[in-house]
């Protein structure tokens, strides 16, 4: 993938991963929404939200960082740390970029109000994405006490979220491209699953592949959980050794350009027990259904109807999830789940094209101590669903 060179509306070249057009765009629907609910600014904390806007790609969400996007055809501000000035400059459209330096007693959120001052948003109502990585507890206090009796703060934390969930032509090449380096980590960590290595070498066998097929470090994971550990619904420091007969539960998400796609698998080493082969069966009918179903128009709940009907029905009530997915697209860390919205059984949510899903099947029976699971990730099109891997939906054995 080779950049896109561009030039701001300020004449700064900058060079980006879609074209400016598209950035441009995605601002003006932002801007119209923004308007529709009467609100003056959105004050931009997510760094997805950063990146979806304009093309900004940092790790500085993780101190005070913020954009400020006028419902006007004001300048696009944004206030960060002199570590990101660069990026800020080259690789992203922001117009105006300013600086807070760290020293005893600064208070960033009261560069905040200066920029909204000079924006002419004093009285006005002004949202915020409160529900974001990048507004810590403490910083929110912050924002709310500098802007206190200055103007009134909305929680808009699905504005941008909302518009993110339908995924462009060009958005969904990186995924696709996601899709392929994901499988091609699963291949990789199933071929390297033996019997007296580390679980940590299975890791380390998907994150090499998915680096040297061109994509980023993932936004979570892998999760790699062996024996006992294969029931647990999420990842765990220390590495374990796999012994002869063994399980192991494969979970990633493979990321390109910040895209991502989820992909899960279950292997078993040695001697296999027939119990294990039943239960990936329900899982693998259970995931089937879900994406022949996966149609738009479909309210994004029935999938989940699916998979309680099927577990259930096979005896598995008590050890399934609450919901059985999430929208996928280009995360930051601390996760690649990309949420909301969850896969939960009365979502409302209609399915339209362009939405990307991962869903996955999960059996830990603690009853028998043997763990079960499959996922995949999809894309809602016009007609069925467009599975992202060609990877069998079948127990692998080592």
């Amino acid at each position: 993938m080779s950049n896109i060179e561009a030039t701001t509306a300020g004449g700064r070249a900058v060079s980006l991963r879609f074209e400016a057009a598209e950035h441009l765009d995605r601002i003006a629907r932002t801007r119209a929404e923004l308007r529709r609910r009467g609100l003056a600014a959105l004050l931009v904390f997510s760094q997805e939200s950063h990146n979806y806007l304009t093309g900004f790609d940092t790790a500085g969400y993780v101190f005070f960082q913020v954009g400020v996007i006028t419902a006007d055809d004001g300048p696009t501000v944004v206030l960060t740390r002199r570590p990101d000035l660069r990026q800020a400059e080259v690789a992203s459209i922001y117009d105006d970029i300013r600086i807070w330096l760290n020293a005893d007693g600064v208070n960033p959120a009261l560069e905040l109000r200066k920029i909204l001052e000079e924006l002419d948003c004093g009285g006005d109502k002004v949202g915020v994405e409160f529900a974001s990585y990048g507004l810590t507890g403490a910083n929110s206090r912050m924002v709310e006490q500098a802007l206190d009796g200055f103007c009134t703060l909305e929680d808009a934390s699905d504005v941008v979220r909302t518009l993110r969930l339908l995924k462009s032509p060009a958005e969904l090449a990186y995924v696709r491209q996601a899709g392929k380096l994901a499988d091609a980590a699963t291949r990789a960590m199933i071929d390297a699953t033996h019997p007296g290595i580390l679980d940590s070498e299975v890791t380390a066998a998907g994150v090499s592949t998915m680096l040297r097929g061109g994509g980023d470090m993932p936004a979570g994971g892998p999760l790699v959980n062996s024996g006992p550990r294969a029931l647990y619904g999420r990842g765990i420091g220390a590495p374990r050794r796999l012994e002869d007969t063994d399980q192991m539960m494969l979970e990633l998400g493979a990321s390109f350009c910040r895209y991502h796609v989820c992909i899960e698998h279950t292997v078993v080493i040695g001697k296999v027990d027939p119990r294990h082969r039943d239960m990936l069966a329900v899982a693998a009918e259970a995931l089937s259904e879900i994406t022949d179903s996966a149609r738009a128009g479909r309210e994004l709940g029935t999938l989940d109807d699916i998979h309680r009907r099927v577990l259930d029905k096979a005896g598995f009530a008590k050890e399934r999830f609450s919901a059985c997915g999430y929208a996928l697209g280009a995360t930051f860390r601390p996760t690649w789940m990309d949420v909301p919205p969850m896969i939960y059984s009365g979502n409302p949510l209609v399915m339209q094209p362009g939405m990307v899903f991962f869903v996955h099947i999960m059996i830990p029976d603690t009853s028998t101590g043997l763990a079960a699971g499959l996922g995949q990730t999809f894309v809602i099109t016009d007609g069925a669903s467009e599975v992202l891997s060609d990877i069998p939906l079948e127990l692998y054995c080592r």
